[in-house]
């Protein structure tokens, strides 16, 4: 049931959290400890599969709040706030507290033209809107699903995702628990989301040019500390790692789907020069372009 306690976090609007897939991967995994910068009250477009590991403390979904200890596992549609509040004693820290999945399900039911049975999906997305929390036999092979997943490396990978949503789509109703009420409406911070929109936008036309913090900031009426500090804190990347980022994953996709050269690759992704564009390359990945292109095609 919606807990009263839980209208507290609506005198604080959500912060839109930005989650960027990795190259040549579907969804996003990944763990974290708490506390963890980007644990907070939070809401993005992308849902979220969370299992917590070990620690308890109390879950806040929208207009719900209650409690939650290791095996926890939940489902978070698009755009409901959210927050793992751990209880820490002084100083404390829990390494390892939580495995996180977020993946975009309306591109994933986009596919249904060619893979009619991915349909099946569509009503646990629709209740995962209000959150839903897992338990008995559904969360701990949720948990050990998502666990597996950790390590597997591509169509294994893949495989152990449709594996997940399958099984949580046929959980048994009494393993099944909405969490926000049907009638919830978000407080989300709105002009936060469009000042973050407007500099991925800015990002992504310039990408390939002179990327300059300043330009941004400048157009949202901001200094270039103040930005910086806002982009940092909405995202969890300086503006310039992020930069680099996204010109990585252009080069990835450049690499693996054209036959471009390695040099001409560096200038079409916006560097001046093939080393910097090696060293940034090697920072993202572990490996240089080359060997990047010959781990996947062979």
């Amino acid at each position: 049931m919606p807990d009263p306690r839980a209208a507290l976090f609506e005198h604080h609007r959500a912060e839109l959290e930005v989650i960027l897939p990795e190259p040549q991967q579907s969804f996003r995994w990944y763990q974290h400890d708490y506390p963890y910068p980007l644990a907070r009250w939070n809401h993005h477009p992308e849902y979220e599969i969370h299992l917590i590991r070990q620690g308890s403390g109390k879950l806040v979904a929208g207009d719900y709040i209650g409690a939650f200890g290791p095996g926890h596992v939940a489902i978070i549609g698009p755009d409901l706030p959210h927050d793992w509040l751990g209880d820490l004693a002084p100083g404390e820290r829990i390494e390892g507290r939580d495995v996180v999945l977020q993946f975009d399900g309306a591109a994933l039911l986009a596919l249904r033209d060619i893979l009619p049975e991915l349909g099946g999906l569509q009503g646990l997305f629709e209740r995962a809107r209000r959150g839903v929390e897992f338990s008995g036999a559904t969360a701990l092979q949720a948990a050990h699903l998502l666990e597996n997943m950790g390590p597997a490396q591509g169509l294994q990978r893949l495989l152990l995702f449709l594996q997940l949503l399958g099984h949580l789509a046929s959980a048994p109703i009494n393993e099944a628990r909405c969490l926000a009420s049907s009638c919830y409406a978000p407080a989300l911070d709105a002009r936060s989301a469009e000042r973050i929109h407007r500099a991925f936008a800015y990002l992504q036309q310039e990408l390939t040019n002179d990327v300059r913090l300043s330009t941004i900031a400048a157009q949202l009426g901001m200094s270039d500390a103040g930005f910086s500090r806002f982009f940092k804190r909405n995202t969890g990347h300086c503006f310039i790692d992020l930069m680099r980022k996204l010109r990585v994953q252009r080069a990835c996709r450049l690499l693996l789907q054209t036959p471009m050269s390695v040099a001409d690759i560096c200038f079409e992704v916006g560097y001046g020069n093939l080393s910097n564009f090696n060293r940034h390359f090697r920072v993202e990945m572990a490996q240089t372009p080359s060997d990047y292109r010959r781990a996947f095609m062979g």
